[in-house]
């Protein structure tokens, strides 16, 4: 690849991403707040270091994002050294994070403003998704400009699906987030009566997983749920951050999400209990005695 990409937001999801871009042969200029992680970066793969979100689009014909909230998002972009300050007309922006909606049109605005383009542009699949190169992506914006994009996405995802206008890829990232709540919760009910009662869990996983309870989160969290492993990547702070977006938009929308706020108390409670880093499969200590 020739084609010149920048990527800001070198977290645990962007690291490995930015890698990926970098090994398919995109020259990848990299900008983050952290200048450590950035410095490991650079002698990982192959791309050059900015020092601030605007020196590092600037030559840029695709600029991605991959960063905290809509707070971070607003900066990245609108900030007095943010991107849009030297973006190129021309330019796509693909903003990896999970953020609202409101925060996607906003920004494809500004964007829209200075002859670029915008792509909301969220993910799943966690951090060994990103680093093994299988994430799914949901993307909202217009399909010319997300034809030109998805070569350079494919490179770090299994599966790219642009799901309508500006905002339609953040809010199917909501429904995502809906959903493993819900099946989280399930789960962890499943593996509290199977523990109870004695049951194998490997057997049972094994036996469910070909049913109609099959899941991802059947298959790759009962077991260690199971023995109390609750260390892989996603934070249950992240997903209350999650959450709160799905509410905020519910809300506005004039929808009920019960079981989504059920989940959220109980997150909530286990963040008192000092488990805010642990990841969402934490759920099942709620029925610790």
């Amino acid at each position: 690849m020739t084609a010149n990409v920048a990527f800001l937001g070198l977290g645990t999801m962007g690291y490995p991403m930015a890698g990926h871009l970098a090994k398919a042969g995109y020259h990848v200029t990299i900008y983050n707040r952290t200048q450590a992680k950035a410095d490991n970066w650079v002698q990982e793969y192959n791309g050059t270091i900015a020092l601030t979100p605007c020196d590092a689009v600037k030559e840029a014909d695709i600029i991605f994002t991959c960063v905290g909230n809509d707070d971070d998002v607003r900066e990245i972009y609108k900030g007095q050294q943010g991107i849009l300050v030297t973006a190129k007309p021309g330019a796509i922006l693909v903003d990896h994070t999970t953020a609202s909606a409101d925060v996607a049109r906003e920004i494809a605005d500004a964007a829209h403003a200075i002859g670029c383009d915008f792509l909301d542009a969220p993910v799943s699949g966690g951090e060994a998704g990103a680093i093994n190169g299988c994430l799914t992506v949901m993307v909202g914006g217009n399909e010319a400009v997300f034809n030109k994009a998805k070569h350079a996405i494919a490179q770090y995802a299994k599966a790219t699906t642009l799901m309508g206008e500006t905002g339609y890829g953040q809010i199917t990232k909501m429904a995502n987030q809906l959903c493993i709540a819900g099946v989280l919760q399930g789960l962890s009910e499943a593996v509290t009566l199977a523990k109870a009662a004695g049951l194998d869990i490997h057997t049972m996983t094994e036996v469910l997983k070909h049913g109609a309870a099959g899941s991802w989160q059947l298959e790759n969290r009962a077991q260690t749920m199971a023995v109390d492993s609750f260390d892989f990547g996603f934070a249950i702070d992240w997903m209350r951050k999650d959450l709160a977006i799905c509410f905020d938009a519910a809300e506005k929308l004039n929808v009920e999400l019960p079981l989504a706020k059920q989940v959220d108390a109980e997150y909530e409670k286990l963040q008192q209990r000092g488990f805010n880093r642990a990841d969402t499969s934490i759920l099942i200590k709620q029925f610790d005695k």
